[in-house]
């Protein structure tokens, strides 16, 4: 398994905004983490994505129901509650407003501290780069729209599940994607789990990327039809959204150019 934990790819700006949605994603889980479990498994049904609503917005019949479990991990407790005595039914109105917010606001909800910290850590090593490429502006915007993508490419592909998808992995996945694209040849220093042995590796960017969405791309083929506890297909769906819009995105801002390296150098020294 590898773990990338450094990029040797120096930014020009501040990257406020990826500070800033690091900040709101620990903050967000942090009151979560004060409330009940039976507040916290509401709050993840009516504003965790539950792609079965969608039909709500065309029939208001539609009966929705999130089952899950008061004192459950926020992921897996609604997967594993139907093999559950002590179970919670959640029903779900058509709230055509609320099942529109719940496209945004479930990029803000995590299921644990380890769901959350091993998503702002990628956003962390790799969204600074690819704010100071877009520009504070533009980078919201791409992270909000790969966002809405990865959540769609989940709903594409299981339409009728009742189990709430929630987390930043899918606009981070979006973020990687974007960074493969714009930054191939950077390196990453990986750590490198073989069994017992522990090591560091420095690889190119693109390969480090290619092998996280291969191994995406495979959990995404082994759970088809099964009622996964990861929503592995947004992740497909994000980063192939931040590989496509990327190049459209940076269009206005200079090239990285060969030597990306030696141009951030001249940057830095030019403030």
């Amino acid at each position: 398994m590898l773990f990338p934990f450094h990029d040797n790819n120096p930014t020009r700006r501040w990257p406020i905004l990826t500070v800033l949605l690091i900040l709101t994603n620990v903050g967000i889980y942090v009151w979560l983490y004060q409330q009940t479990p039976a507040k916290q498994a509401d709050i993840y049904a009516h504003f965790g994505f539950v792609p079965k609503r969608i039909q709500q917005l065309q029939d208001p019949k539609v009966k929705v129901e999130v089952v899950t479990e008061p004192d459950a991990d926020a992921q897996q407790g609604a997967a594993n509650a139907q093999d559950k005595k002590d179970k919670k039914v959640i029903p779900l109105a058509a709230d055509q407003p609320e099942i529109l917010i719940s496209l945004m606001t479930c990029m803000f909800l995590h299921g644990s501290w380890l769901h959350l910290i091993g998503n702002v850590w990628f956003l962390w090593i790799f969204g600074n780069n690819i704010e100071d490429r877009l520009g504070h502006f533009i980078f919201i915007l791409f992270y909000l729209i790969v966002g809405l993508l990865a959540t769609a490419c989940h709903w594409a592909v299981d339409q009728g599940s009742e189990i709430p998808i929630i987390g930043a992995s899918g606009a981070i996945a979006g973020v990687l994607g974007a960074y493969a694209v714009t930054f191939p040849t950077a390196r990453i220093k990986c750590l490198l789990f073989l069994v017992f042995f522990i090591t560091i590796l420095e690889l190119p960017a693109l390969l480090v990327l290619l092998i996280w969405f291969g191994m995406q791309l495979l959990m995404g083929f082994q759970d088809v039809g099964n009622a996964a506890g990861v929503a592995w297909w947004a992740h497909v769906g994000g980063f192939l959204a931040g590989v496509f819009l990327m190049p459209l995105l940076a269009a206005g801002a200079p090239e990285p150019g060969t030597h990306w390296e030696d141009e951030a150098e001249r940057e830095f020294q030019s403030l």
